[in-house]
């Protein structure tokens, strides 16, 4: 059976926290699908279209990696997918309060679904794409921060 990870964000923008957390857990899984929710009630900085493109491009060289839209309960996304995994990222304890929280639910509700959790990497723990909108909205540069092929317009 394949272990497929579902890595769900809204990914407003994709940032090098996010690609670190795909990139550490390619070897773990033989799928990860990288999964844009869609809430109709947030706004966004960058278009869905733009942000799907943008992290396709980021992992244009990994087969292991696709990247899909979705509505609703990322529990039905992943039963809807075959997936066994969720995977998540934290950058500090509070992330982490967090995602504990949602994982047990999801776990409770979810008939088996586990969430993997990782630490990023320490020089991306400032990083969050909060911030980096609050940046580029301002018009600072966004490059240290986001990979190569999202900066390009920076």
């Amino acid at each position: 059976m394949m272990k497929i990870a579902v890595f769900p964000g809204s990914f407003d923008p994709f940032t090098n926290g996010h690609k670190n957390i795909v990139e550490r857990a390619l070897p773990l899984f033989d799928q990860i699908i990288i999964a844009i929710g869609v809430n109709a009630e947030k706004k966004t900085m960058f278009s869905l279209e733009q942000r799907i493109s943008d992290i396709e491009s980021v992992f244009q060289n990994a087969q292991s990696v696709s990247v899909k839209e979705y509505a609703g309960l990322t529990i039905d996304f992943c039963k809807q997918h075959s997936a066994q995994f969720i995977l998540r990222g934290v950058r500090n304890s509070i992330d982490f309060e967090y995602e504990k929280s949602i994982a047990q639910m999801n776990k409770e509700i979810s008939n088996g679904i586990e969430t993997i959790i990782l630490c990023c990497d320490p020089e991306f723990s400032t990083i969050s794409s909060t911030i980096i909108r609050d940046l580029h909205r301002n018009g600072h540069p966004i490059s240290k921060y986001v990979p190569f092929s999202i900066s390009k317009n920076d």
